[in-house]
Order: structure tokens, then C-alpha cells, then sequence
């Protein structure tokens, strides 16, 4: 079964964040649901929370089969639905809307950096007006890291792939503005990582 130690560690700060902006009941669309960990751990905790999980369609089968090996026993009115095909830069496999909220834990620097219009875009599309995009991730701003292991792992992430790397948070929130997103919030996290929170306008 997939399993990601980053997903157990940053789970429970990440709740904390979610009970501070979305009040259930509530719809919120997961992009690169990974392990499934996120969905079945949030949907134990926050009643009326209806969180629809998303993959790469080469990622799909090892999503689903991570959801049905580790059935969760929900909170009230939860609902964790089977999960769907997303890819990003293909408008057309984005599930139809209005959504409360998107969110998205460690994608933005595995993304290539051509997808980061799509995903905020395709994120402005499926957001009722007022809902929130929640991006969870290390970030840099303007080359500066907050830590060194920051640099490291983006240092470490182009050696694999050029296409990869910690993104620029200013850079990220100034496209995401002539996308129709209002950034609201940048929340320091732990190890490093930091919440970005922005407001379909």
C-alpha cells in the first residue's frame, strides 16, 4: 500500500489549518491526492467535509487501491468518493464545479513549472466565487530559501528533472492574480513548508 511519511508528519498541522479557514459542510477538490492519506485522515476528523481525491491517470490505480486497502471510518456526514482522473494541464478532465475549496499538499515543485498556470487557472474554474485555493509546500521567495535543506531538496529535485524545483511564492501569487485568485494568506509551517491561501474573486 502507498504510504507517505511527509503526509503522516504534516497531516495534524495541516487539519489545524483547514478548521481555521473552511467551516463543513463543504466540498473541496484534492489535486494530487498521492497515498490518499490527506482524504481519509481529514474525513475522519471534519464532519460534513465531502473531499474528492484526484490523480494522474498513470497514478490512479495504486490511488484507488490505497483508498480501498485503508477504509476510514468517517466523521459525520463525511463522504470520501471514489477518485477521479486530473490532469492538470487538460481542462477538460476537471471535475465540475462549484467547489468551496481545492487543495493541493507537495505538488507545486513536482509539477513542471509550464503546469502551474493550468493548475491555478483550472483551480479558479472549479471555485465558487469566494472559495479557496490551498497550496501546502516549500516555497521560496525570489531565490531566497527559508532554510538550507530547502535549497538542498531544490537543488536535489533539478538534478532529477530541470522541469522541477521549489517554486517562487511571489512569483506563484502575481500570476495567480491575473487568474482571478486573491492571495489572503501565507502561513508558516512546519519543516519549512508554508500554506498559501487564496480567494476565487
Amino acid at each position: 500500500m502507498l504510504f507517505s511519511p511527509a503526509c503522516e508528519r504534516n497531516k495534524q498541522p495541516i487539519l489545524s489549518m483547514l478548521r481555521d479557514w473552511l467551516q463543513p459542510p463543504l466540498r473541496v477538490l484534492e489535486v494530487g491526492s498521492g497515498s490518499g492519506q490527506h482524504a481519509r485522515f481529514f474525513c475522519s476528523q471534519l464532519a460534513g467535509l465531502h473531499w474528492q481525491t484526484s490523480e494522474r491517470a498513470e497514478a490512479l490505480a495504486d490511488l484507488r487501491a490505497a483508498l480501498q486497502e485503508a477504509p476510514v471510518e468517517l466523521a459525520a456526514g463525511a463522504s470520501l468518493p471514489a477518485p477521479l482522473e486530473l490532469d492538470v494541464t487538460r481542462a477538460e478532465t476537471w471535475p465540475p464545479g462549484p467547489w468551496d475549496a481545492v487543495f493541493s499538499a507537495n505538488t507545486c515543485h513536482i509539477l513542471p513549472e509550464t503546469a502551474l498556470p493550468p493548475l491555478l487557472a483550472g483551480s479558479r474554474r472549479a471555485l465558487q466565487e469566494g472559495g479557496l485555493l490551498l497550496l501546502y509546500g516549500p516555497f521560496h521567495d525570489h531565490g531566497v530559501h527559508t532554510a538550507a535543506s530547502n535549497a538542498a531538496f531544490d537543488a536535489h529535485l533539478r538534478s532529477l528533472d530541470p522541469a522541477m524545483g521549489v517554486r517562487d511564492a511571489a512569483a506563484l501569487l502575481e500570476m495567480a492574480r491575473g487568474l482571478g485568485l486573491e492571495p489572503v494568506a501565507d502561513v508558516a509551517m512546519p519543516s519549512n513548508n508554508r500554506m498559501l491561501v487564496l480567494r476565487a474573486c
